[in-house]
């Protein structure tokens, strides 16, 4: 199997193989992170704000109308 592989920089920087990036979905500006396992570490995407807030699909209801029809209730 050939598993892909990055070299880690002077600057301790390294590069997230294209495959690795296509297999989790990586797109510029996305967060990863890192979990440890014993004496492995599994690399996964990070969820954004946006994902870990079950209120975010909400939004069509977050105009300043609606904040102004519901402040009383």
């Amino acid at each position: 199997m050939n598993a892909p592989v990055s070299k880690i920089t002077s600057k301790a920087q390294t590069v997230i193989p294209k495959a690795v990036r296509d297999k989790l979905g990586l797109k510029p500006g996305d967060l990863v992170r890192y979990v440890f396992e014993g004496k492995r570490v599994v690399i996964e995407r990070a969820r954004t704000e946006a994902e870990d807030d079950p209120f975010a699909t909400f939004t069509e209801w977050s105009s300043e109308a609606d904040e102004k029809a519901y402040r009383s209730l």
